[in-house]
Formats: structure tokens, C-alpha cells, sequence
């Protein structure tokens, strides 16, 4: 917006800003064109997400971009107020209805097998925001249909990790490919291997690149 004075900096922002802008010069002109950037500002046009709501919103994006993620939260919170369901109002619903909502039936699976482990228990919110991000990653892929790409949205969305990246986000890779003038598709190793030094704040480094995907999308019109 012009003429909005910046956003006042989250506690540690300008430590971590310091460092990515000393850590990769691509990053650091990124930053210097975007000086009022809230890394979780698009997380405004989002319900408010717990562990268990993180992972509903990724298991639906599964392969799909954001707009499509968001139209299938709102019809399935359309039916509960306008919030997200419990686990155990998750698993009443008929599977049916769960698809009608824009889910595939391998991802209503998924879902209903994350929410069974919410409302049984073994899963806890609490829990895992005590347990490291490397203990989730394992604690969650060993459900069928959640994959790394997955923990990593949540890890980001409702823990709010700072040490995140997503090497298998294919439009995290598309970005990268173009900031950094590569001549192919980056692999997922070339990922973690340029965002290794952005440790220990890549998921505001990756918040950024993320920004550019956004920018180039709005330039592009509708």
C-alpha cells in the first residue's frame, strides 16, 4: 500500500534479517524490495490453525495451489460456523460429504487418519509442540498420505518453527530457479544445499521467496 509506514518487526526479526542478508545476496536484494514484508500475513485470510488444522489445510493442498486449497476449507467450514472441524467432527462426517467438499478420496483417507489420532490421543497438540521438528517429521510421515512437504507447511503455520524450507514444494523450486538465474528446475537437493545457509532462519527466508511466486502472480492480473 502506498505510503503504509513498515510493519513493526517480530522480536529476533532483525537478527535473523541481518543474517540472511549477510548469509545470500539473492536474498538480501529480496529484502531490500520489500521492506515492510510480514512473513504470516497471508495467514490472515485463514481460519486460525492449531496442529490439527494445519494438517487439513496441507493434506487438502496436496498438489493443488492455494486459491484451490482455501475453496475447499470454506465449504468444509461452511458447515461448522465458519471454523474448521474438531478431529472427532471430522471422523462423524460421512466420507461422502467430505468429498463433496473438493477432497479426493485418497485424501479424505489421510484426514481421516490424522483426526482418528487426534481424538483417540496419541496425537497432541501439546505434545508436539515439545518435541523437535526432525521428532515430528518422523512422528507424522509414518501416517499414510502425510509426507514431508506436508509436516513442513504445519510446522510453519501452526508451530511457527523458524528453521523450515520446503524443498518439495514445486512452486518454492520454480521461484528459486528464476531468483537464482538456474537454467533448469531445481531438485530438491539444490534447495537445501542453497538454502543452507540461511540456517537458522530459513523459514523466513523461505517466506520471502515465496513473496516473489506472489508478486509475479499479481502482476500477471486475473
Amino acid at each position: 500500500m502506498s505510503g503504509a509506514p513498515p510493519r513493526r518487526p517480530r522480536a529476533g526479526a532483525e537478527a535473523a534479517l541481518a543474517h540472511l542478508r549477510r548469509a545470500d545476496p539473492v536474498l538480501a536484494r529480496i529484502i531490500a524490495a520489500h521492506p515492510a514484508f510480514d512473513p504470516r500475513a497471508w495467514l490472515a485470510d485463514l481460519p486460525p490453525m492449531d496442529a490439527f488444522g494445519a494438517l487439513v489445510f496441507q493434506v487438502a493442498g496436496q498438489q493443488l495451489s492455494v486459491a484451490a486449497t482455501r475453496r475447499i476449507l470454506e465449504r468444509l467450514r461452511a458447515g461448522f460456523g465458519g471454523r474448521l472441524p474438531t478431529p472427532a467432527e471430522l471422523l462423524a462426517m460421512d466420507p461422502a460429504a467430505l468429498r463433496q467438499t473438493g477432497l479426493s478420496g485418497r485424501k479424505v483417507e489421510t484426514l481421516r487418519a490424522v483426526a482418528a489420532q487426534f481424538a483417540g490421543g496419541t496425537l497432541r497438540d501439546e505434545d508436539l509442540r515439545a518435541m523437535s521438528d526432525e521428532e515430528i517429521e518422523a512422528r507424522l510421515t509414518a501416517i499414510p498420505g502425510i509426507g514431508p512437504w506436508t509436516v513442513h507447511g504445519m510446522l510453519i503455520i501452526a508451530l511457527d518453527r523458524p528453521d523450515v524450507v520446503l524443498p518439495g514444494d514445486l512452486a518454492l523450486r520454480k521461484v528459486m530457479q528464476r531468483a537464482y538465474g538456474m537454467d533448469h528446475l531445481l531438485t530438491q537437493d539444490e534447495v537445501r544445499t542453497i538454502a543452507a545457509p540461511w540456517r537458522p532462519y530459513r523459514s523466513l527466508a523461505t517466506a520471502y521467496l515465496f513473496q516473489l511466486e506472489f508478486d509475479a502472480a499479481a502482476a500477471a492480473g486475473p
